[in-house]
């Protein structure tokens, strides 16, 4: 899992060593795409938790799944709640549009998804922030697992 990170996110302009997110961190941070409200309304056919509640970034994915016309089984819906800090709640949001874009992305492929996949679409992270995005695909795989397992 990731290390806990102990300086600020964001660090003001006077600061030596400070850095900022990308356009899309930001967009994806301040209006999240799929973020679950409720868990105890959503039927969901899947679900993952990962997390640590030491590190304070916790997060639990949940996945609705359906089969294609040509029988494969693929994500229609890939909701999420989290708690962390801006770029694990970014990083999951844009995994969730990753995972059903296109129709959807097939479990196999969902189970393969890479962090460095996320980091990408959003422009990349910070050095110091990439495990965040670890985060998200950790969920999404264990979602898929979950269903699985049914």
């Amino acid at each position: 899992m990731g290390t806990c990170s102990i300086t600020p996110d964001i660090q003001g302009s006077d600061q030596q060593d400070s850095w900022f997110y990308s356009d899309k961190v930001k967009e994806h941070f301040l209006q999240p795409r799929n973020f679950l409200i409720d868990e105890e309304k959503y039927e969901a056919d899947g679900s993952g938790l990962v997390g640590s509640p030491a590190c304070g970034d916790m997060m639990a994915v949940y996945i609705k799944v359906y089969k294609d016309n040509e029988g494969i089984e693929r994500i229609k819906e890939c909701k999420w709640q989290t708690f962390g800090c801006a770029t694990a709640i970014a990083s999951t949001s844009m995994m969730s549009i990753m995972a059903t874009e296109n129709e959807g992305m097939t479990l196999q492929r969902a189970k393969r998804l890479k962090p460095q996949e996320i980091a990408e679409r959003l422009d990349g992270l910070p050095d110091k922030k990439f495990h965040c995005s670890v985060l998200g695909h950790e969920g999404l795989r264990m979602a898929v697992e979950n269903y699985e397992k049914k």
